[in-house]
């Protein structure tokens, strides 16, 4: 009577007490739950009478009229869950799924959910995990040529923590489990597909973060030593380049010997580390120093102590990513070439290698050029000197904070530098040379490395769990 994706929420029932069955349909499941003595009682609710009719003629049928309780109503919306031991919702996508859920969730507690969603099976993953439900089983299911999954979640309140984006494609499927790993092989055949578009679409690094998201699904992750990591990281970065007030290195080493999950974050903030510890990431990469000034004093606000105290390392690259090839500025004269007709007339702003200056092959109106570099920082707004040049055509690029850089490049020629964090003094010396400035933001000019980061590492370790942290967003709002 059931098709094996009901079958396998039926085999997920605790059996434990009343079954909420959302979504019936015809009441098929309801119907094989009390018939087979698995449960007493079915609550089977509808969103449409129509379905609900359906599920009344099952329930005449079988004769158990008076052990299934049928109910319209709009996902959970109008049952009461007293005595209710197992939800079942099948057969929506992963969002619908969230919204009905979402709307109960303190009264979940102590309830086995047995989800099978349609689509999006990822996103239902993650919801679960920020809202304290953990997965505690999870099996494939096959319907022709269409493979899905099956869910077996539960709430608990004592057991926090949340998933790396590849846990939410991967699921948690035993490893002796077959149709686990051909739904694994769906799935990457999935992303490199995802990945065609993106192509199309100019959107290369996303591109090629699905093709290695694809690569993990078929092979596992593994762990990397974190020698190895470094050692990496050192000869594609060099730390020898790194200026001398600079302090990049490997700054916080709890003696995580292998790394198997790895977070990449502008800063390492408080959130970055709480981000870390939830996800179980052993190890953070950064690009500003979570430690720059000798340290004094220590207390529980500061995210060394709770690096320390959840045992995540950390290594961090400033300057010597800003100066290497490949680095901070070399993504920034990348991204703008996209949008630019660029000469080949390209050269270092400074004598230490940090920012270029390159030239547009066409001259650019400074109201246009405004336009396009929001696009390339992704930034809600940029700054502009007053008093600048209108047309532009040579131009230096400094990452970060670069404003000191101003009256060199004026200097060599560049009617306008691109930089962040352009402090008061600085606008009014641009003006007053009528050097055009633009101000893209510090976090912008820089967050954008770490795509190339996350590329890098996952070209070298094909089986590392590495992804941008979620709380690496500009510190700041604007209104």
């Amino acid at each position: 009577m059931l098709d094996d994706r009901l079958k396998t929420c039926m085999e997920m029932v605790s059996g434990k007490g009343i079954v909420c069955d959302i979504g019936t349909d015809h009441a098929l499941l309801a119907a094989e739950l009390i018939m087979s003595g698995k449960c007493k009682k079915v609550i089977a609710s509808d969103v449409k009478e129509g379905p609900l009719d359906a599920a009344q003629r099952t329930v005449k049928k079988y004769g158990i009229s008076d052990k299934v309780e049928l109910v319209l109503s709009d996902g959970l919306e109008n049952l009461c869950l007293d005595d209710v031991s197992d939800i079942v919702i099948a057969g929506m996508g992963g969002e619908t799924i969230v919204k009905i859920l979402e709307k109960r969730i303190p009264e979940l507690e102590g309830i086995r959910l047995i989800l099978q969603p349609m689509s999006k099976p990822e996103i239902l993953r993650k919801w679960l995990y920020q809202n304290v439900i953990q997965i505690k089983s999870e099996r494939a299911v096959e319907d022709g040529d269409k493979m899905y999954t099956v869910i077996c979640a539960e709430r608990d309140i004592e057991e926090s923590r949340e998933l790396t984006e590849f846990e939410t494609l991967a699921g948690f499927f035993e490893n002796d489990d077959e149709l686990g790993k051909k739904y694994h092989q769906k799935e990457a055949a999935r992303l490199i597909k995802v990945g065609d578009s993106l192509k199309n679409a100019g959107k290369t690094d996303e591109r090629e973060h699905c093709i290695a998201m694809s690569h993990k699904l078929m092979k596992g992750v593994e762990g990397i030593a974190a020698a190895d990591i470094f050692s990496f990281l050192n000869e594609k970065y060099p730390f020898n380049l790194q200026e001398k007030w600079d302090n990049s290195g490997f700054l916080v080493n709890t003696g995580n010997k292998n790394c198997r999950k790895i977070l990449l974050s502008l800063d390492i903030t408080n959130f970055a580390v709480r981000e870390a510890s939830l996800k179980n990431a052993d190890l953070i990469i950064s690009h500003h120093p979570v430690i720059f000034d000798p340290i004094r004093k220590v207390d529980r606000f500061d995210p060394v102590y709770n690096l320390i105290e959840n045992g995540i390392s950390a290594i961090c690259m400033h300057t010597n990513l800003d100066i290497a090839d490949g680095g901070t500025n070399t993504v920034i004269l990348r991204k703008i070439a996209q949008k630019l007709k660029l000469s080949d007339n390209i050269e270092p702003l400074e004598d230490s290698g940090i920012g270029f200056i390159l030239e547009v092959e066409e001259p650019i109106d400074v109201d246009e050029l405004s336009v396009i570099l929001k696009k390339v920082f992704k930034a809600e707004c940029i700054k502009v000197s007053r008093y600048g040049k209108r047309i532009i055509s040579k131009i230096a690029v400094c990452s970060g904070s670069g404003g000191s850089l101003m009256r060199l490049a004026d200097e060599k020629g560049c009617d306008a530098m691109i930089t962040g964090d352009v402090k008061h003094d600085v606008w009014i010396d641009s003006n007053n040379r009528f050097f055009t400035l633009f101000d893209c933001g510090h976090f912008h000019t820089e967050n954008l490395v770490l795509c190339e980061l996350r590329r890098a590492l996952e070209e070298k370790f094909p089986l590392l769990d590495v992804e941008i942290a979620e709380s690496s967003v500009d510190p700041c709002v604007y209104f």
